[in-house]
């Protein structure tokens, strides 16, 4: 499958906790420009694979290449400083700063001081619950508030890959339509995503791309919209196995 140019590859990743690996023989690629989701049953994988990519954990074998260059093994400030940013699953911003100076740590490793302001700034633009909540507590902020708040954390860096962990989760049907537009309006602004996602309809719809994990292997790749139309991309919910068949890989 092709989609342009590739900015983060992985070939033949072996990684796991201890003396087992977790992932077993990983081979996809997320494309410059695209929305990439990766979805998968519970413990197929995706946590692991996400420390693998940030640098969290070290790959037994295989490699791990962003814009041509092997990442594996680097260090997570290493990975951070080659423009990747990861927005946990969990949520993570301090409940008794306010939002501005939440955003604001996202700059924690740019030592010009001005350009953290005006990146501040065009973020505020960007994040209308940023500018409208700037000097309350995050902490008073809802769940999906606080999800757009660590969006826009993340971008302090100027990141070109952003990975989002589970930006759905706990969210009610509304606020998760007001985070995906949000995924999709990072992207137009030429951001590459990578999101893993539980929910598979919402993030394969809103995709580029899609990557299906089962039991730390890739079973199917396709664009989003392949991935999503799969005849049984719902066994992976229900404990079963997928076979793809001709056209999807």
């Amino acid at each position: 499958m092709s989609g342009g140019d590739v900015m983060l590859s992985l070939s033949g990743v072996f990684a796991g906790y201890g003396g087992g690996d977790v992932l077993q023989g990983v081979e996809f690629e997320v494309y410059k420009g695209g929305i990439t989701c990766i979805v998968g049953p519970n413990g197929a994988g995706k946590s692991t694979l996400l420390a693998t990519i940030t640098g969290l954990l070290k790959p037994r074998l295989g490699e791990v290449h962003l814009n041509g260059e092997s990442i594996g093994g680097l260090s997570p400030r290493a990975v951070l400083s080659r423009g990747v940013v990861l927005v946990p699953q969990n949520h993570s911003l301090f409940p008794d700063m306010t939002v501005y100076e939440n955003v604001e740590l996202g700059a924690y490793t740019l030592k010009d001081r001005q350009l953290a302001r005006e990146r501040l700034e065009k973020i505020a633009e960007m994040f209308p619950v940023v500018r409208a909540k700037g000097k309350e507590k995050a902490g008073s902020l809802s769940g999906g508030q606080q999800r757009l708040v660590e969006f826009a954390r993340c971008l302090m860096l100027d990141p070109s890959l952003v990975i989002l962990d589970e930006p759905s989760m706990g969210l009610d049907p509304r606020t998760l339509h007001d985070v995906f537009a949000t995924v999709r309006a990072m992207n137009q602004e030429g951001r590459t995503i990578l999101l893993v996602e539980q929910n598979a309809k919402a993030g394969l719809k809103a995709s580029s791309h899609g990557v299906v994990l089962e039991n730390g292997k890739v079973r199917l790749r396709g664009t989003g919209r392949e991935v999503l139309d799969h005849p049984e991309i719902a066994a992976l919910y229900l404990g079963g196995s997928v076979e793809a068949p001709s056209g999807v890989k």
